[in-house]
């Protein structure tokens, strides 16, 4: 019998009885996977090194101070990543609603205010020269098979140390 890549969903369901499971980033915690993916570009991509201004600049109109976190660069990569894989393909003004939050007008109502463009087309440009998110035709961007696969693979780590946490979720671990 040969062996075939199935999602995780599909063996929960029933459908896939004694087929090797194939974990992908939809279906381990986005928090715990976003750490993991950054900590992985950190240390093993240099494509991916935070701008000089990354240190003073706020990530939109609608926060007052920078990130406090030092690392935060390789957190919105990462997650930019997961996004893009999420949701793909999808443009860049997309993604700035997605981090965009409430602006604090004082006494007056709150409203939808947009992220800054800058970091996420400089993001990307970067997970671009990497190789893990190519331009899709007109639509925005999309992960590549080299991006897809780091991805998956990192998903089955994830699941793993979940699982080492959680022994109850090994029976959706096993392959038979």
């Amino acid at each position: 019998m040969k062996a075939f890549n199935i999602r995780l969903r599909d063996f929960t369901e029933g459908k896939a009885r004694g087929l090797r499971i194939l974990v992908t980033p939809y279906d381990v915690p986005a928090s715990r996977f976003v750490e993991k993916l950054a900590k992985h570009l950190k240390e093993n991509v240099d494509e991916i090194t935070p701008p000089l201004w990354a240190s003073i600049v706020k990530t939109g109109i609608h926060v007052q101070r920078p990130p406090q976190d030092p690392e935060w660069w390789y957190v919105r990569s990462a997650s930019l990543l997961r996004k893009i894989y999420v949701h793909g393909p999808v443009g860049v003004e997309r993604l700035r609603a997605e981090y965009g939050g409430r602006k604090d007008y004082g006494v007056k109502p709150e409203h939808a205010a947009k992220a800054s463009g800058a970091i996420i087309r400089k993001a990307l440009q970067q997970l671009e020269a990497a190789g893990f998110v190519e331009t899709f035709e007109t639509s925005g961007r999309k992960v590549t098979k080299k991006g897809r696969k780091l991805l998956e693979e990192l998903a089955e780590e994830v699941k793993k140390e979940v699982v080492k946490e959680i022994p109850e979720l090994e029976k959706y671990q096993r392959s038979g």
